[in-house]
């Protein structure tokens, strides 16, 4: 088993934790990724807000079973001793319409100890694009 990465981060614990952030969310497994974040983790996403664990995981349920065909890319943007912000995109495919949309965005997280994350802070917006235009593949 892995050992866990927790602040202070430096350069590289950064960069490790956003990719391991990139890695579980792109299994598009709820369970898998609601582990990373405490059992009162608050969350912001757009105009969403809620608390812990059992709602990432219906607030993840949810926007899996919209966003067909999810790909995401983090990028580190920031770091301090437990705080790291990423600007991110992903894109998605609609499943009423079909039609494809890549989310820009960016989230600033604020972490635990033990490296679990307690806030998490996403702003995004939302492009149409042809399917021709695709990033990132699934």
């Amino acid at each position: 088993m892995k050992q866990p990465i927790k602040p202070p981060f430096t350069e590289e614990t950064a960069r490790a934790k956003v990719q391991a952030a990139e890695d579980a969310w792109n299994s598009r497994d709820p369970e898998r990724v609601a582990l990373a974040y405490t059992e009162n983790s608050e969350w912001r996403n757009r105009t969403e807000f809620f608390t812990g664990r059992e709602a990432i995981r219906e607030f993840l349920r949810r926007k899996w079973a919209k966003e067909l065909d999810y790909r995401l890319m983090k990028e580190l943007w920031a770091y301090t001793d437990n705080r790291i912000s990423v600007r991110f995109e992903y894109e998605w495919r609609d499943g009423e319409s079909g039609q494809w949309i890549r989310t820009h965005g960016n989230e600033h997280w604020e972490f635990d100890e033990a490296g679990l994350m307690r806030r998490r802070d996403m702003s995004a917006n939302d492009a149409p694009i042809p399917e021709s235009e695709r990033r990132y593949r699934v």
